[in-house]
This record gives structure tokens, sequence and C-alpha cells, in this order.
């Protein structure tokens, strides 16, 4: 039974977080949980247990808010109320919002499952409170230096927090030899998902995040990449090795701007062409069967579900083609280049990258990627743009490719738009993404022409 003070948190942290959307003071998406903590201290051992079934937690380095979707989206769609903190916030207290926003008027959450995003820097704070009864790593890169370091802090981090859930249980990526070094850390329960055959046969460059084994300190082997360090790998030393997936995918065909594969004998196709959408899918499945949970229409369901999640967003403005994506790491925005060189069209390129807190300060990744995937691709002009435009400007120098840096990213848009070759690709980081977006829909609304997805 919920505390009566308990009650009485949620209740206020509800309140205060309408007033602010309605008056148009941000999202609030960390406010209600500060609010209800602070009233309530011990909230937060409380409501996530109330949730009838499982709750699920998904961190990693990239494509967490993408699995977390797709679970939230098919277990919706097959008739269970979810809790998902769907505002973003992944720190404690954005989580925290999650539960107390779904509370009903009882203060109890009405939900038979939660499924949650939590930051890998996050989990020493959150698991201990959060109990979850699964939890998914992605995937484990380099991602904002400054305030996450290596991977190695990264593993410590999770390793620790899996420590304080002794009633989880793990699904790991096995392709990932960063991640699978939790598994032996870990005298909790897994599950592993990985691909055995080639997603990218022509992604031969790129960063790779783990080189050495973890154990003895010998250069790992792979049979192949996927991407990132992912593939399948061994040591020659000590013998770790790529654990056999409990979970794969099969028949693997990428034909022109999408992947097909088997999926637990389903038939199943991608929307982009992009490598980690495999991985996302897959491990969401594998998450949902690791839990016997409900997933005998995942197949219908993912035919409509929408892996954009506002970081990868298609515009149509005067008559061109607009897509923006999202880069935040080097994997990533070596993902974004292999994608714009598998498109063959002629095309134009604006990648825009700030450095403000939210992006991680220090931007050193940039060198780590390939940029001649864009000599390759029938690029007709590269702009960069953003407080580090210069910094892009120069990697892409060192490749020969001719580029110039803009600050009126708005007006170059706009002019590659009427006079360009009428498919624009758009990247940037995080802090440029939700101007941009915004920057994109108003300019196509000037043309009055349709969104797509």
């Amino acid at each position: 039974m919920i505390k009566l003070r308990s009650r009485f948190a949620i209740c206020c942290a509800r309140i205060v977080y309408e007033a602010v959307t309605r008056l148009g003071r941000g999202s609030g998406s960390s406010l209600p949980g500060r609010i209800a903590r602070w009233i309530a201290p011990e909230i937060r051992s409380v409501i996530p247990g109330m949730v009838r079934k499982k709750v699920i937690a998904v961190t990693g380095t990239n494509g967490k808010t993408t699995v977390n979707g797709i679970l939230t989206h098919v277990l919706e769609a097959q008739g269970q109320k979810v809790i998902s903190n769907r505002l973003g916030a992944n720190l404690s207290d954005g989580i925290l919002s999650a539960f107390v926003l779904a509370a009903g008027r009882g203060g109890r959450p009405d939900a038979d499952y939660a499924c949650i995003e939590v930051d890998e820097l996050a989990t020493g704070t959150v698991f201990p409170w959060l109990q979850p009864d699964l939890v998914i790593v992605t995937n484990i890169f380099r991602d904002q230096l400054d305030r996450v370091g290596e991977i190695d802090v990264v593993c410590g981090r999770i390793r620790r927090a899996l420590q304080q859930t002794p009633g989880a249980k793990l699904v790991i990526n096995g392709d990932d030899a960063a991640s699978c070094v939790l598994l032996s850390d870990c005298e909790i329960p897994s599950v592993t998902f990985g691909i055995s055959e080639s997603l990218t046969k022509d992604f031969s460059a790129g960063p790779r995040e783990m080189i050495f084994c973890p154990v003895c300190g010998a250069r790992l082997r792979y049979d192949f990449y996927q991407y990132g360090q992912l593939g399948v790998w061994h040591c020659p030393g000590c013998g770790l090795r790529r654990p056999e997936p409990d979970m794969t995918v099969t028949d693997i065909g990428l034909n022109g701007d999408r992947y097909s594969y088997i999926l637990d004998g389903m038939y199943m196709e991608t929307q982009t062409a992009a490598p980690s959408s495999v991985y996302n899918t897959l491990a969401a499945y594998t998450a949902l069967w690791a839990l016997d949970a409900p997933r005998d229409r995942f197949r219908t369901v993912m035919e409509h579900f929408d892996y954009g999640n506002n970081r990868e967003s298609v515009y149509t403005i005067n008559g061109a083609h607009v897509q923006l994506h999202l880069a935040k790491n080097p994997v990533g925005l070596q993902q974004k280049l292999y994608l714009i060189r598998r498109d063959p069209r002629p095309k134009d390129v604006v990648i825009q990258i700030n450095d403000t807190k939210l992006d991680g300060e220090d931007v050193s990744w940039l060198w780590d990627v390939d940029y001649r995937y864009l000599a390759e691709a029938a690029v007709e002009t590269v702009v960069t743009g953003g407080m580090r435009g210069h910094d892009v400007e120069l990697c892409l120098k060192y490749e020969n490719i001719v580029s110039r840096t803009a600050g009126d990213v708005r007006g170059v848009i706009e002019e590659l738009t009427r006079r360009g070759s009428k498919n624009l690709y758009v990247i940037t980081n995080y802090s440029g993404l939700y101007r941009t977006n915004h920057m994109l829909r108003e300019l196509q609304s000037c043309g009055k022409e349709g969104v797509g997805s």
C-alpha cells in the first residue's frame, strides 16, 4: 500500500507538471520526479514495484531509445499497459517522472510493464531503486568523452549497477566484446543476441572501439566486422570468444534502401539500410523472448513502427528530398556516412557539429571517422556548420574533400533545396537536433508540402 505522503507527492508533482506544460515553459520531463522525491524521498523504492508484471531497463551507448520504443510499441499494440520515459529523460528524476505521471488518482501506476531507457552513467543511481527484472545492454561505444570517458569506464559503471540488481536477467549484445565483459563479471542469468552473417560487406573502415582483449590484452581477431567493434570475434591469447547467440537473424539481404532477414521464423524488413536497425529490432525481440512476454504479433506491429524518434526525419522542401539524421559519436557518424554512400543518386550534405555540454565539449572523436565515404558517394556539395564547423571542414580537407563552412545553416538549406541535387542529407548532433527539426518543419510548411518518415 502506497503511503499517504507518497500519494500527496504524486498529486503535487502532477499539478506542477500540468502548469509548466500549459504555460509553455519547457517539457518538464524531470520536474515531476524531482518534486515527488523532495516531498517523499521513499517514493523511488516503492512505486516501480507496483508495476503488475515486469520492469525492463534499456541501457548502452547507441540504440537504447529505439529499442525502448520498440518494446513499448509492441507491448502496447498487444493490449498491455506500459510506462515509458517517452519524453527522453533517462536520468534518475526523469525516470521517476514517468512513473509519477502514470499514476492514477490513488497514486498507483496503472501498468503491466515499465520500459525504461537509462543513461549508461546513471545506471549506478537508477538500478538500485528501479530493480529491473530485465536489463538490456545494446552496445558500449565511446560517447561524450569529457563526460563519459573511455569504454572501460562505462563497463565499470554498468557492472557495479548490475551487482545491485541480483533479481534481474541480463540481455547482452554478444557481437560486442566490450559488453561481453559483463557476462563473466555479473553473477545473474543472461541471454545473448548476435548476428552471424555480415550486414556490411562493403563497410571496411571506421572506428574500432575495442581492439585488445579485456582479459589478457592480446589483439582481438575478427572473422568480420559489422560496424564499430561489433562482429564475430575471438582472442588468440586466452581463448575468449564471442558467445553463440541465443537469438539471431538469418538469410540477410540488402535490397536497395532496406534489409530483409528472418527472425525466429518471421520474415522482417527494415525501413532503412542502417545496420543498427537490425540490431535494435533483434535486441528488443530477444528481451521479449527472455521474459516470455507477448510477441506473437511482433512482425505485424513492427511494420508500423517509426524508427526515427525525431532523430531521423524526412521532409520535402522546395521539391527536394531532405533527410535529417542525428550523429553523436564516431560510430554513429560513420553509419550515417555509410548510408550516404549507399545512396547512388547525386546528393548534397550538410554536417552541423556543436560542442555544448549536451553534445560533449570534447569533439576529438571527429578525427576517428573515415570521411572517405563522402568522396565515394557522388556528393555535389558539402557544407559544414555549427560551433565546430571548421573542425569538420579540416577533417574533410585531409581527405581532399572540398567543403565550406557556413554560419547560416538555414540559408544553406534553402539554397541547396532550390538549386542543388534535390537530394539533401543534414547531419547534426544533439544540441542542433531540436532546432533543426523545427526549422525543417517550418521550411516545409512554407511550401505547403507533406512530411514523410
